[in-house]
């Protein structure tokens, strides 16, 4: 949190980034991404607390005496509308101060560039530049659902509910923040403030030049293996030719989740079970293949591990 505040009040002294960050359509993004950080801030305070709290034989802060009652009318609705007036007086302040985002009727002679999703797509837009649209645009975002759905079923642990707590929610608050905040919320960052023209990539405090052009040198690993390192063509058999792609894949999908189960895993293995933990370590692979293969493009120039362009399967 103090490191993100740090990063936008150095960047504002920088006049590219100030205008990034005050465009009328980038200013709900900045202060939802404060109130993101803020609140998770907040609730993992109250979690550390409540953990005190227990340890020393006391009830946790949430804790009320039962005879303790708070009524809806006037308590409750009296917090409600106040806030219902400061919301009302911050919107009128924000719709006086800033321009609507309002632009000129569409026009197909001239699409705006970058063409940006809305921001609680741009995750999505930037897993394309990673992944086929096959699996940026549908196997990943199911995943995304269904393993947020599964996190409750996984984590079965029936202490510490009704409060915050983070000394027996461990599992479940780390894959959260991991799935949510690491990376979602980094990719709509990087979708809103370094992606420019032309879906460029700029650097935080880079001139959003129209006219920038990136050579696209990026190389499937068959590629790399048969034509870079043995010096030869690539052969004419498929699956002789995504043979090491084939290999790589299969064994992180295979091979690390036993041998997770056996390591670093071994008390949530014992814990979960074989079947809880498959889905457990599945998710956590999943989520984990986003960041490999963007530092595997960064790095390495890797466009695909799998490439069968024959049949639209490209991994």
């Amino acid at each position: 949190m103090t490191g993100l505040v740090l990063f936008f009040l150095v960047g504002l002294e920088d006049s590219d980034f100030r205008l990034i960050v005050f465009k009328p359509d980038n200013v709900p993004i900045v202060g939802l991404i404060f109130l993101v950080y803020f609140f998770l801030w907040v609730s993992m305070k109250q979690a550390v607390d409540n953990d005190a709290q227990l340890q020393s034989g006391n009830k946790p802060n949430e804790y009320n005496d039962p005879e303790d009652k708070v009524l809806v009318w006037p308590d409750l609705v009296y917090v409600e509308f106040i806030c219902l007036i400061l919301c009302t007086c911050l919107l009128l302040v924000w719709s006086i101060g800033l321009d609507a985002p309002l632009e000129e009727p569409a026009n197909p002679a001239s699409t705006p560039n970058p063409s940006k999703a809305p921001w609680y797509f741009l995750g999505l837009q930037e897993m394309l530049v990673y992944f086929d649209p096959w699996l940026a645009g549908v196997v990943y975002p199911t995943i995304i659902v269904v393993g947020l759905m599964a996190i409750p079923y996984l984590d079965r642990n029936p202490e510490g509910s009704g409060f915050f707590q983070f000394k027996n929610r461990r599992f479940a608050i780390s894959i959260y923040i991991f799935g949510w905040i690491i990376l979602w919320v980094m990719l709509i960052v990087i979708g809103t403030f370094l992606r420019g023209p032309n879906w460029n990539f700029f650097g935080p405090f880079e001139y959003w030049d129209l006219h920038k052009l990136e050579p696209l040198t990026n190389i499937n690993l068959s590629e790399i293996i048969y034509i870079k390192y043995l010096n030869t063509g690539l052969p004419q058999n498929i699956l002789l030719r995504e043979i090491f792609g084939i290999l790589l894949v299969v064994g992180y999908l295979l091979i690390l989740p036993p041998l997770f189960a056996k390591t670093i895993f071994k008390r949530i293995y014992e814990k979960l079970g074989s079947f809880s933990f498959g889905v457990f370590v599945f998710l956590v692979l999943s989520m984990l293949s986003l960041p490999i293969k963007m530092y595997l493009r960064w790095i390495f120039n890797l466009k695909y591990i799998i490439a069968i362009p024959e049949f639209f399967f490209n991994i």
